[in-house]
């Protein structure tokens, strides 16, 4: 359904894209996982058709997505990072505003934003200025402004930033829903939870690049060990690090312990040897490859560096 092909994308002597290639199925929720800085939302912007690539193309059912081509565009919401709404207006207000921009027409216009604001669960709200709102309900409500046309693509640009966790979840559900009934997602993040969660598949970006791209499954079975094991610190363990290394590779952490074992190791000759040498169970952790362990192993840093 989106086809990315070869995009490239500078601004002044900065490469926020390069050269890279996507192609996002109909239906599919689709993540792309990546820092801060790494060309999510450029790649957003050129989707949504607001900037031109330097190089390349953007196809939505064969289509060139461009500035100059608006009919494509309105199969499309866009929920940006930064907040769009009025502050001094009301929640109905404002999606009675944004839903005028699509011409749609007063009557059903009622009938959507209200249906709108109590799937975001602000219909109680829907007379309060927007400016009395917490984070997460402007968040809530950022999204709604961004569906009121029914686009069947949406693009989900970090929507959860800085929000509390009842409107993060307010947030996933409903976008879960959405897909459950066909929308196609797009959904930016530096949140490694979130894309777990979320995403059926996941492209990996950095510094302009994309590095990986597959489902979750198969992501993880590029690591060349099953499970990490994090030991805690203290007076102990720290003068046992040659015993832990015969088990595997250590990354020594702030306050533990990282243990990537060998793809021999058994965990039970690993807890048995724990235990001849005074370490308790208390102080082990068994952790499950995640996408943080793939980033570092792929990148040599962590996604938060």
């Amino acid at each position: 359904m989106i086809s990315i092909k070869n995009i490239t994308k500078k601004f002044t002597n900065i490469t926020a894209l390069d050269n890279i290639s996507l192609e996002i199925n109909e239906k599919e929720l689709f993540g792309l996982l990546g820092p801060n800085g790494a060309g999510k939302s450029t790649l957003m912007n050129l989707l949504v058709g607001y900037i031109n690539a330097d190089e390349g193309e953007i196809l939505i059912d064969g289509e060139k997505i461009s500035i100059e081509n608006l009919d494509i565009r309105r199969k499309i919401g866009l929920v940006p990072q930064t907040l769009a709404l009025y502050d001094d207006l009301s929640a109905q207000d404002n999606l009675e505003i944004f839903g005028s921009f699509f011409n749609i027409k007063k009557n059903t216009l009622k009938n959507v934003v209200a249906d709108k604001l109590n799937m975001v669960q602000l219909y109680d709200r829907k007379k309060d200025k927007v400016k009395t709102f917490s984070g997460g309900m402007k968040r809530r409500l950022n999204l709604a402004a961004s569906l009121l046309h029914d686009p069947q693509i949406i693009l989900c640009d970090e929507p959860t930033v800085g929000v509390d966790p009842q409107s993060r979840n307010a947030i996933f559900e409903y976008l879960i829903k959405l897909n459950e009934q066909g929308k196609t997602i797009i959904y930016t993040t530096h949140y490694m939870e979130e894309a777990e969660r979320l995403c059926s598949r996941i492209a990996i970006i950095d510094f302009g690049k994309i590095i990986t791209t597959g489902v979750l499954e198969t992501l993880l079975g590029e690591l060349h060990y099953s499970q990490t094991i994090l030991i805690n610190k203290n007076h102990l363990t720290e003068k046992k690090t040659g015993l832990f290394q015969t088990f595997g590779e250590i990354i020594n952490e702030q306050d533990k312990y990282e243990l990537k074992p060998t793809n021999k190791l058994k965990l039970s000759d690993f807890f048995a040897s724990m235990e001849e040498n005074g370490i308790n169970y208390e102080s082990i952790e068994i952790k499950k490859p995640s996408l943080e362990a793939l980033f570092l192993h792929l990148t040599g840093r962590r996604l938060r560096d």
